[in-house]
Formats: structure tokens, C-alpha cells, sequence
């Protein structure tokens, strides 16, 4: 770390961390499994800004504190939006900053997959540029069994990850894939056993920390490009859609069903 590094922001969600030149971000809620609650949601674009521009560090590593990545969405936080829709408008803004402030970074983000990433949780991890997985996670965007629409980032990511066939199958169906699975299709990089995965991480952390940082920074910034013309042709539409599915009946259904533990009956409206 140089002497002209920027002190760390404190987040009541997100903890911060450098070491040397890298810098380590931790959702940290683990006693609800790293699930996005609204100061969750809106210190992550936050975060991301700093480390966009922290020059007391070249590579950053996104993780979750505790037994999962992120759980996807808190369901009192949802159930709270489902019955007063016009919260979701703060929220829909502040998830495409967060999809963009990711994008911007030109730093390598390495995504370290402790656990379960789910919906929102998934979306962040495979906005990463690259991912090793715990073998025991799972990772998936249910957003339709909650009659939601995958509009925060999903449905752009997935499909540049897997193809589009792909994609389309587990997004229209919410299923999760274990890591293995997910690394066997390319959705995530590497799937490794729980108690390699800091030395994996570390190792490639320290691969890029020792590279050539400017020429690094770059190739990342121009593989980007294209993902991020799609993103900007892309999110206003999602964000919207998934906007008038938060209002629907079925959106609330599919909430009530999660808390009551019961298959939900869909209307389609």
C-alpha cells in the first residue's frame, strides 16, 4: 500500500480491507446469509465507486463473509417493495448504477464464491472477471419464481457467459446449478474444494498483482466494451420490466409462497 492510498470508507454493510495492493470487499450480513437488505443495496454501488478509483490498490477480490456469497434479495425487503411498489423505483436506479460502477472498473475483480449466490447475489459474482467457486455453492437467478423479471443484470450477463440457448433455460426456469455444474458450461471459472479456495484465489491474485498492471488494465477495459454496449442498450428496458412485474399480483404471490414455505399459484397477472 502507498503512502498517498485514501483512507478505507466504513460501510454498516460491506467491510473493506486492503493487502498490499489488493483490496478485498466483503458483503458482510453473514447472519443473513449476505442477503441484499436496502443499505446493502445502496453501499454496494458506493463501495464499488471507491474501489473504481482507489489508487492504493490494482486488483480487487469480491466476497461474503460467512457461509454463502449472497442469498439474493432479503425477503422482508422484498415483501416490503411487493406491498409499496413506489420503494422500487429508488432501488431500480441504484441498480443500474451498481451494474455500471462494476462494469467501469478497470481493476481485475476476482469473484472469491465462498457460498450460495443467488439472484441479485449472482448477478454480482458473474459481473466479476473471474470466478472460482467453492465446490459447495450453488448459483442461480430465480427471479421468475417470485413473478419478477430478471431486469437488474441478469439477463444481460448470462447470456454472455453461456450463450444465449443456455441462459435462457436457467433463467425462464430459476434453477440453480451447483459449481461444478456451473464450471462445466463456463458460467463460472474454476470450481475447487472449500478449503483450496483462498490459496487459489490468492495465487491468481498475485499472477495478476505481479503483471503488467497498465497493459492489464486496459485488455480488461476493451474486453469490456462490448459487454458494456449491450448493458447500456440493455438495463433501462430490464430495470423497467422488472419495475411493472414488482407491481403484479403474481410478484406478491410468489413472496408469500417463499414465507409460507408452499409451491406458489400463479395467476399471470
Amino acid at each position: 500500500m502507498t503512502d498517498t492510498a485514501p483512507p478505507l470508507p466504513s460501510f454498516g454493510s460491506i467491510a473493506m480491507a486492503r493487502e498490499g495492493r489488493l483490496l478485498r470487499i466483503t458483503l458482510n450480513r453473514p447472519e443473513a446469509m449476505n442477503a441484499v437488505n436496502l443499505e446493502l443495496h445502496d453501499e454496494l454501488p458506493q463501495a464499488l465507486w471507491f474501489a473504481q478509483g482507489d489508487s492504493g490498490s490494482d486488483v480487487i477480490v469480491l466476497t461474503g463473509a460467512g457461509r454463502a456469497f449472497s442469498a439474493g434479495g432479503d425477503l422482508d425487503h422484498i415483501e416490503k417493495n411487493a406491498r409499496n411498489p413506489h420503494l422500487f423505483d429508488h432501488e431500480a436506479r441504484m441498480a443500474k448504477r451498481l451494474v455500471t460502477t462494476l462494469l467501469d472498473i478497470d481493476k481485475p475483480v476476482i469473484c472469491r464464491l465462498n457460498g450460495h449466490a443467488v439472484g441479485l447475489g449472482a448477478t454480482l459474482a458473474l459481473l466479476c472477471d473471474v470466478i472460482f467457486a467453492a465446490e459447495n455453492a450453488k448459483i442461480g437467478d430465480p427471479h421468475v419464481g417470485l413473478g419478477l423479471v430478471a431486469g437488474d443484470g441478469g439477463a444481460i450477463i448470462w447470456a454472455q457467459r453461456i450463450g444465449l440457448t443456455r441462459a435462457k433455460e436457467y433463467l425462464l426456469s430459476g434453477e440453480l446449478l451447483t459449481a461444478s455444474k456451473a464450471a462445466e458450461i463456463g458460467l463460472v471459472n474454476h470450481c475447487v474444494p472449500l478449503e483450496e479456495l483462498d490459496a487459489r484465489v490468492d495465487a491468481f491474485c498475485d499472477k495478476l498483482l505481479n503483471g503488467a498492471t497498465v497493459a492489464i488494465r486496459a485488455t480488461k477495459v476493451l474486453m469490456n466494451l462490448e459487454l458494456k454496449r449491450l448493458t447500456t442498450a440493455l438495463i433501462d428496458a430490464g430495470i423497467a420490466y422488472e419495475s411493472v412485474s414488482v407491481r403484479s399480483a403474481d410478484h406478491l404471490e410468489g413472496v408469500m409462497a417463499l414465507r409460507e414455505k408452499r409451491a406458489p399459484k400463479f395467476i399471470g397477472r
